[in-house]
């Protein structure tokens, strides 16, 4: 049973991103928080989402399957961690060393293998498609996303937002938005805050500058050099003033909390407008958005390239107040490795990963943040068994889509390290024990943000749903 909707209180001044990242032209969430009657966690409990669209194969990552024959086992070998028996890929050392921090699901096991369905499963912890649902496009009638849900039934914490998506919105290389990522059913005014810091480039993929590749290496000119700074305006779809000005924010800020304060009481829009001023000049909140602000070691240490930036960014995030962060570890179908697979995960896209997760592990830690922090790493499925050719498209072979079984890896937030929760068969197609579904994954999210059981969400016709479709998964803690 859920509370009336109550609006967060707000100060004067909050929050404006300094030169790296903007809180606007992101996806303004409702500022409206939704709260059940049962009382309030008492700590400050986040969560880190990192989703890597496209697909990790099992195999080749975190359930190596080095007896099988050679079609399915692919080129990689496994490796030994801090933990007896748990092996992993040889090209992830550095999470190697950390298994005591780290638990691996090799169980979790949905019903489809295409892209725009699996996103809303693996998204919104949702295993079955909504009515209505459209692969193409996102709809009102969708289920809401994990994010979305969290900003509904958290609390705002320090002025920001409660749940942030970043560095960008998955979008197909065609320009087709991905469903499963926003409000749904929730009503757009509460999507999640999307902080849209990575250009959008249809034709190159990963960890930009340094990192940047093409699937098919075709030939394509980088343009990606850094983080760009987005327009300052409030979001698509959301009417009112709009704040046009591009980013010299420190020069401009006053100007337009002038023009906002001229035309308060003006519109029904006021709350939004308030509200985008709020978050737009606190410079304690500001410094979590700017990675122009953090230490050179710190972008060192995580790296110097869009995976790197994107993870200290949201460890900063979770430390200044933020309850969920949903990391897009590469933009649409990075991880979508249909042909050259195994050279563009070795080069491109095990290292920077390998790199700054581990860094995110040790800087949470180092910072006390890691108990209260879980971080979650999945994509959308896993990937076949059998390694393929598509020799008019790719030079290397590769894995298609498998939604029946992924490795799901996990830390932080009470996780013991080196648990490994279910298996799969001697080909890693399917479990063999303790199978997983998104809803479970979701339930576990929920419960590590301390957000009871009991808690709901409405509509946008104010019908109550239950924020729970699965119970969380057990032996992890």
């Amino acid at each position: 049973m859920t509370a009336g909707l109550q609006h967060p209180v707000f100060s004067r001044r909050t929050m404006l991103q300094a030169g790296g990242v903007s809180l606007l032209g992101l996806g303004l969430s409702d500022l409206a928080g939704l709260r059940a009657e049962t009382a309030k966690p008492k700590s400050h409990r986040a969560v880190i989402y990192i989703f890597l669209s496209g697909g990790l194969g099992q195999h080749d990552s975190f359930d190596l399957k080095p007896d099988a024959p050679d079609s399915i086992r692919g080129e990689f070998k496994p490796i030994a961690t801090q933990t007896p028996g748990v092996r992993i890929c040889e090209h992830l050392p550095e999470l190697a060393k950390r298994s005591n921090r780290w638990s691996l699901i090799r169980s979790l096991t949905h019903r489809t293998n295409n892209h725009s369905d699996a996103h809303l499963f693996m998204l919104t912890g949702r295993n079955e498609l909504p009515p209505g649902f459209d692969a193409s496009k996102p709809k009102e009638t969708d289920w809401p996303s994990i994010a979305a849900v969290t900003g509904a039934v958290t609390n705002r914490r320090n002025n920001l937002p409660p749940a942030v998506v970043l560095p960008d919105r998955i979008v197909h290389n065609t320009g087709r938005v991905i469903p499963g990522q926003f409000a749904g059913m929730m009503g757009r005014q509460r999507d999640p805050w999307f902080l849209e810091a990575s250009a959008f480039e249809p034709k190159a993929y990963g960890a930009f500058p340094a990192y940047e590749f093409d699937h098919q290496e075709r030939a394509y000119k980088a343009q990606r050099q850094g983080f760009h700074i987005p327009d300052l305006s409030l979001p698509q779809g959301i009417d009112g003033i709009r704040l046009d000005q591009r980013l010299d924010l420190l020069k401009i800020v006053d100007g337009q909390r002038a023009k906002l304060d001229r035309e308060s009481g003006k519109s029904p829009m006021d709350g939004y407008r308030q509200a985008a001023v709020s978050l737009l000049t606190d410079a304690k909140v500001r410094k979590a958005f700017d990675i122009r602000q953090q230490p050179a070691k710190d972008v060192e240490r995580y790296g110097n390239n869009a995976f790197g930036w994107s993870l200290l960014m949201a460890a900063r995030l979770v430390e200044a107040g933020v309850n969920l962060v949903q990391v897009n570890l590469g933009n649409n179908e990075t991880w979508d490795t249909h042909g050259n697979a195994f050279p563009h995960l070795k080069d491109k896209l095990f290292p920077p990963t390998d790199k700054c997760v581990s860094a995110l592990l040790d800087d949470l830690q180092e910072r006390g943040l890691l108990d209260d922090t879980l971080v979650v790493m999945a994509g959308e499925f896993g990937r076949t068994p059998r390694v393929f050719g598509l020799a008019t498209a790719y030079k290397l072979p590769g894995r298609d889509h498998w939604g029946a079984a992924q490795s799901v890896f996990i830390a932080g937030g009470g996780v013991k390290g080196g648990r490994v929760i279910g298996s799969t068969d001697k080909t890693g197609a399917f479990p063999t024990s303790d199978p997983q579904t998104p809803e479970n994954l979701a339930a576990t999210i929920y419960e590590s943000l301390g957000v009871p059981k009991s808690f709901m969400w409405q509509d946008t016709q104010n019908r109550p749903h239950h924020v729970y479709h699965g119970e969380p998964i057990r032996g992890l803690t």
